[in-house]
């Protein structure tokens, strides 16, 4: 007999007027599939006492195609029509209700009627969830609104809800990539009631970067390498911009000079007309610098300033060109944020390139202008020590190229005794060897090195490049993990440098994908040259707490011959390491000991805190432990300045680190020393053991009472006793 659709309609409703029935139903659309005895459970029914009752009601629902059967996996599934008929169940459940009021607050700040749908699209959007599966979870999260009653809902509220239901079901993947990104009203509030005076735009950008802190974790690094950064395994510098920007730029001048710049974020506006004059390339060099401050994380250097500008200042007057200098410097001093140093040389390399001459000048080669380069870096060394006193200047930085052949040049060598002078009393200057017969060199206050090791042309290897970015590796952790075991620390090493090389794969990608949007200034072309070449830059794998390993491994009183050892093992153990990586990961990169204020604090508290200030050794204090992240000495003062000869033979053992950062930073303390006997040191380290890049450092206190300052650490103003105006300078603090 052939049933009429309508009498069919007549058996749908009848087979759902149970109330038992619609329970199954509820059940199968909730589990996906049961078999007979768990269908039986979950109503809670007695096998004994209830089979003829419950398969009564299982044969009407089978026999209205409500329900079908696997007979070979022994399940129970509903069918299309179930769906439809749970579907329209629940409609008419809401109709008969009539819930006024679930109004939802959305991220657009507008009021909608509470919609179940909206849940299943998201999750199906943002998690990429199956649709049956989207729509169990949003049923299941009306429901438990439903039940509370609650008037008045939010977004984020709903959010929340749903991500505990997907917890509970086990489902943390979806979890994972639903989780809402964003600061705690509590902590919002911190730092607008913060006591220290906070402008609104540094509040912003905290917030602003603990949302991409949190993306970075969640959504771009893979959970391995989160979980190493969180644990302190490692650390990922500047992990809130990390897709976002390059750690470092070195400038070339002469792509500005010859073309003028872009200024703005607009790509279809025109750049500025090059500059004509000494005052407008400057003007075009702070533009330079205040753009690139945007985009780059950490450290913006201007190689060969002095050699670029040369052009400019001559025929010019020393004063003039001395004034135009020091407002170049105060106002990059007051409104360059990232550190910035200026590279200042009289390179071979260079002699015979084609300067860039102001517009309408005569052609010639920068080797014509060596005058006038020697002039600028004299006037610069100058202004540094008049500007530099009483309040030290520490942005920007003077690094100083000398080679043999200009120590030998009495007019040279005037300047390089004046910048000893600057370097004795406060100020930040650093002092590079550029051996002629070598490659190329070019280095950052960061201590960042770049030769011309790519392509062998030192254009291209070490200008309009830089630094990808640094991960630093927690050898002390490592130490802990492998209980002195050095076969097994090597074996952690190892692991940990390939999770810090692919954390710097996933930066080069991320910034080769949408460098033209996050760095428009970088990234601007002129004839299709882009000016920052991205596919040049190094990548960093720093080593945090090598002298800290050292005393670990060979307990409290270490040998200089031991630790030497060790160091020369480790070096060679990551030069090994990294060559392997390099090679199947990227083409430039390098281990290195590199400054990092944030990692070294960060690391050596994360280790305190898990395994007890009593088993970690570290640097600093209790309160403020740190690891050592710097290439330090300390001089030993008698008839001639020198370093301790233990000092020099561990900085030779870990000469193979030096390849992609080289700093070596010798500690002045509170010595009265002079320039001439600075001079020397500084020839000798060079010239005699090696020394490729250093910098003198000293603390500095500084009274903003009374405008003075003094070597070393005051808790107490030693002129107006006052202790509320006191400013601590220390370059290297906490390194």
């Amino acid at each position: 007999m052939t049933i009429l659709p309508r009498a069919r309609g007549v058996k749908v409703l009848k087979a759902v007027s149970s109330p038992l029935r619609l329970q199954i139903l509820n059940f199968l659309f909730d589990k996906g599939s049961l078999s007979y005895t768990e269908l039986m459970n979950q109503l809670k029914m007695n096998p004994s006492r209830d089979a003829g009752r419950f398969a009564y009601h299982l044969k009407f629902l089978l026999k209205a195609n409500l329900v079908e059967v696997d007979s070979e996996a022994k399940k129970y599934y509903l069918t299309d029509l179930g769906k439809m008929v749970l579907d329209v169940a629940d409609r008419v459940e809401k109709k008969a209700v009539k819930p006024k009021g679930m109004l939802v607050r959305t991220s657009h700040f507008t009021f909608e009627a509470f919609d179940a749908n909206k849940i299943a699209n998201s999750l199906i959007r943002e998690g990429k969830m199956p649709a049956d599966q989207a729509q169990k979870t949003a049923k299941e999260t009306e429901k438990l609104l439903v039940k509370s009653k609650i008037k008045y809902l939010t977004s984020a509220l709903i959010r929340e809800i749903v991500n505990v239901l997907l917890v509970e079901k086990g489902l943390e993947d979806y979890r994972h990539k639903l989780t809402r990104l964003g600061l705690p009203v509590h902590e919002v509030t911190a730092l607008i009631e913060a006591k220290n005076p906070l402008e609104t735009g540094s509040a912003l950008e905290t917030a602003g970067k603990s949302v991409f802190r949190e993306y970075t974790l969640l959504n771009v690094l893979p959970r391995d390498i989160s979980d190493a950064h969180l644990s302190g395994a490692l650390h990922i510098d500047s992990l809130s911009t990390w897709i976002l920007k390059p750690s470092e730029v070195m400038h070339d001048l002469r792509f500005f000079l010859q073309n003028g710049q872009r200024l703005g974020l607009n790509p279809l506006q025109h750049a500025e007309k090059p500059p004509e004059t000494f005052e407008a390339a400057l003007a075009a060099t702070f533009n330079m610098l205040l753009f690139t401050q945007r985009e780059v994380n950490e450290t913006q250097t201007v190689e060969y300033f002095n050699v670029f500008l040369a052009p400019y200042v001559k025929g010019l007057e020393p004063d003039r060109v001395k004034e135009t200098l020091r407002l170049f410097i105060q106002n990059v001093n007051q409104h360059v944020d990232a550190s910035f140093g200026l590279d200042l040389c009289i390179p071979r390399c260079l002699a015979d390139k084609t300067a860039v001459a102001p517009q309408g000048g005569n052609t010639a080669n920068y080797g014509s202008y060596a005058e006038e380069a020697k002039i600028l870096t004299s006037l610069l060394v100058d202004i540094f020590i008049e500007e530099n006193s009483p309040k030290p200047i520490l942005n920007p930085k003077l690094i100083i190229k000398a080679s043999r052949e200009v120590f030998k040049d009495e007019a040279a060598n005037s300047v390089l005794l004046k910048a000893h002078r600057l370097a004795a009393d406060k100020g930040a200057v650093y002092f590079a060897s550029t051996p002629q017969k070598e490659r190329a060199t070019a280095f950052s206050a960061s201590g960042l090195k770049l030769q011309s090791d790519l392509t062998e042309d030192w254009e291209t290897d070490t200008l309009r490049t830089g630094c990808l970015g640094c991960v630093t590796i927690n050898l002390p952790r490592i130490l802990h993990e492998c209980e002195k075991d050095q076969a097994k620390f090597f074996s952690l090493l190892k692991e940990r440098c390939e999770l810090a090389v692919r954390a710097l794969g996933i930066k080069n990608r991320a910034l080769k994908q949408h460098g033209k949007a996050v760095l428009p200034f970088l990234m601007q072309s002129n004839n299709g040259d882009v000016y920052f070449r991205l596919e040049n830059c190094s990548g960093i794998i720093n080593l945090a707490g090598i002298s800290e390993t050292v005393a670990g491994f060979k307990g409290k009183v270490v040998s200089p011959e031991e630790t030497a050892k060790f160091a020369s093992e480790l070096a060679q153990n990551m030069q090994t390491y990294v060559n392997k990586l390099g090679r199947r990961h990227s083409k430039r990169l390098f281990p290195a000991v590199l400054g990092s204020a944030e990692a070294s604090a960060r690391l050596a508290q994360l280790d305190v805190e898990r395994y007890g200030v009593a088993k970690v050794k570290f640097s600093g204090t209790r309160e403020k432990p740190f690891y050592v992240t710097t290439r330090r000495m300390q001089l030993q003062a008698g008839n001639f300045l020198s370093v301790p000869s233990e000092q020099l033979e561990q900085q030779q053992k870990l000469k193979i680190l030096t390849a992609g950062a080289n700093l070596t930073v010798v500690d002045l303390d509170s010595l009265e020393v002079k320039p001439e006997d600075l001079l020397k040191l500084t020839l000798s380290l060079m010239e005699n053991h090696g020394t490729e890049f250093l910098t003198y450092n000293r603390v500095v206190t500084y009274c903003s009472n009374c405008r003075k300052s003094w070597f070393g650490n005051l808790h107490k103003c030693a002129s107006c006793g006052s202790m509320g105006t006191l400013v601590e300078f220390d370059r290297f603090k906490d390194t």
